[in-house]
């Protein structure tokens, strides 16, 4: 079934929305590869399809196949990613799954000594930013570019 295209339904919603996409994307002084590594594992984690397939080809133009490919295991593979990419995301795993966590003091602490105050509130924001992304991308079945 074909679902409503949800930024074409809302454009006042979509424009505020990826207004913050702008902001986290363009105007942070976070590594615009890190901000894309966490924006694909908040969607694995999510499930959206549409953002997985968007990210992961984002990430291929910088980054190894291989590399992107062990996203979802990163923690097993810790050395093909630096401090700041393990500490991103294991902060976004910990954000996106709140109700699990609860942003526990361990997690906030090894985050903290990564990121700058300000770095760290960005990187938040870039996470809840894509958990909104994924819950208007996944309900609404955004379609992917990936052919078979």
């Amino acid at each position: 079934m074909t679902r409503v295209n949800w930024y074409d339904a809302s454009p006042d919603g979509a424009k505020a929305l990826f207004g913050v996409h702008t902001y986290v994307t363009k105007n942070t002084s976070l590594p615009e590869d890190l901000i894309h590594l966490v924006f694909l594992r908040v969607s694995q984690i999510n499930g959206c399809a549409h953002c997985i397939d968007m990210h992961s080809r984002d990430l291929r133009k910088t980054m190894s196949v291989d590399k992107v490919t062990l996203v979802p295991v990163w923690d097993e593979v810790r050395q093909l990613f630096s401090e700041q990419e393990q500490a991103a995301l294991a902060w976004a795993e910990e954000v996106t799954r709140i109700e699990q966590t609860h942003a526990s003091d361990e997690a906030y602490e090894a985050a903290s000594r990564v990121f700058a105050p300000k770095d760290l509130v960005d990187l938040t924001i870039a996470i809840a930013a894509m958990n909104a992304f994924n819950r208007l991308g996944a309900p609404f079945r955004m379609p992917v570019a990936a052919k078979a």
